[in-house]
């Protein structure tokens, strides 16, 4: 989250032109910043499976991957719309990666543990067929989520599977893969669905919008 933010901190900068940093070209092309993350990440990596756990090279791998991991998921939407919209609306979804990135390694970070196995004891433990059976019904919730539209949730639901529930058994967002293969022929439910997504979007994106302008600054069209 801290590489995000001094990343996003520079970028706004160099956009409006003030201080001394500046876009970087090889041969008149644009390096975005998603390379050298690529190659941080490439060497963290490698370097913690070769320092181990107990060091403090392992510290200073983890370290570097984990800036590394900040400048990948800063371009996040260059990656999944393979062409630039840093400063678009569709560049919005780099904060929401990030955001949610940030909240999954906060929850493991503070000890939080998947699925409930740490409340469990040595004779629950044993019963690996319970486990198995839990952690596969949380995975289906977990896809239904994400097939319904239903990112935040689905995203959470790995780590806490009442929410993965919660947006498996709410309708779907209208613009979902749920919804294509499910309500095209049924109407009725599918008119539900727009009328739901309506009304939470008047709700939250305003919200939502005035987060991500703070955190990334707005797109060239709010400018």
């Amino acid at each position: 989250m801290t590489t995000f933010m001094v990343t996003r901190c520079i970028t706004r900068l160099i956009r409006a032109g003030r201080g001394p940093f500046r876009d970087i070209s090889a041969g008149g092309q644009h390096v975005h910043h998603v390379v050298p993350g690529v190659v941080l990440m490439v060497i963290g990596g490698f370097g913690a499976v070769a320092a181990g756990t107990e060091s403090w090279a392992a510290a200073v791998t983890a370290g570097v991957f984990g800036i590394g991991a900040g400048l990948v998921l800063d371009e996040f939407a260059l990656i999944l719309y393979l062409h630039d919209v840093y400063w678009t609306e569709q560049g919005r979804r780099s904060v929401e990666a990030v955001v949610l990135t940030a909240a999954l390694a906060g929850m493991l970070l503070t000890g939080f543990s998947p699925f409930g196995v740490n409340h469990s004891g040595p004779e629950e433990q044993l019963v690996r067929l319970n486990l198995i059976t839990t952690v596969l019904a949380n995975l289906l919730f977990v896809v239904v989520s994400l097939g319904k539209g239903k990112y935040v949730l689905g995203v959470v639901g790995v780590l806490i599977p009442p929410v993965a529930l919660v947006g498996a058994l709410r309708l779907a967002r209208p613009d979902s893969l749920w919804a294509r293969l499910f309500y095209r022929s049924r109407p009725r439910l599918r008119a539900r669905a727009e009328r739901r997504a309506r009304r939470h979007d008047e709700r939250w994106d305003g919200v939502g919008r005035r987060l991500s302008n703070m955190l990334a600054g707005p797109p060239d069209d709010e400018r």
